[in-house]
């Protein structure tokens, strides 16, 4: 235990980790390199998001349909990732995690959006997220919310995504959302 110690404080790697490995696996992922200008940017996901992937079919008053097809910029691409993924975990291959998180807010925001007045302000508080089954490539997803609690200071939103042609439900999220009364102006 105490030679552990030592190593770890003295900066020593274990022996049995491939440092070319890793240091592959860095830089597949893009750890060294620079992030673009046009990317560097408050809200930089949302030509990824809203530019052409995600259409909306109905609002109404606490409730939003959309539609959204998994294209190749939203799913888990990365080869040397997916072959971690393949090796050791199991083989889903279907829409990153961080898009449905993505898509998720956008759409419970709209939604909620629809019940809380302009004049307040909302931020999200929480979103939490099941994920059921993989949305593979290609695959149109229906994108439901509604709201299911609206009260003074708090809005809740629920948004599920099933798959088109089946109906099968591919993710749940539940979002918290704080509303915020404006101060008064004197």
């Amino acid at each position: 235990m105490s030679n552990e110690i030592s190593m770890i404080k003295s900066g020593v790697v274990a022996q049995d980790m491939n440092l070319e490995i890793l240091r592959g696996f860095f830089n597949n992922v893009g750890v060294y390199e620079k992030i673009k200008a046009e990317h560097n940017v408050p809200d930089s996901f949302s030509n990824l998001i809203g530019g052409g992937l995600l259409k909306v079919i109905s609002i109404q008053r606490g409730k939003i349909s959309c539609s959204l097809t998994v294209k190749a910029p939203i799913l888990f691409s990365d080869l040397v990732f997916n072959l971690f993924v393949l090796f050791r975990m199991g083989w889903f291959g279907g829409m990153h995690g961080g898009a449905v998180g993505a898509v998720a807010e956008r759409v419970a925001i709209a939604c909620a959006r629809t019940v809380v007045g302009k004049d307040m302000e909302i931020f999200l508080g929480e979103l939490t997220i099941s994920y059921l089954i993989a949305a593979p490539h290609k695959v149109d997803l229906l994108i439901d919310a509604s709201v299911i609690r609206k009260g003074r200071n708090l809005t809740v939103v629920a948004v599920h995504f099933r798959l088109k042609e089946s109906d099968r439900l591919a993710f749940t999220t539940w979002a918290t959302f704080y509303n915020i009364m404006p101060v008064s102006r004197l």
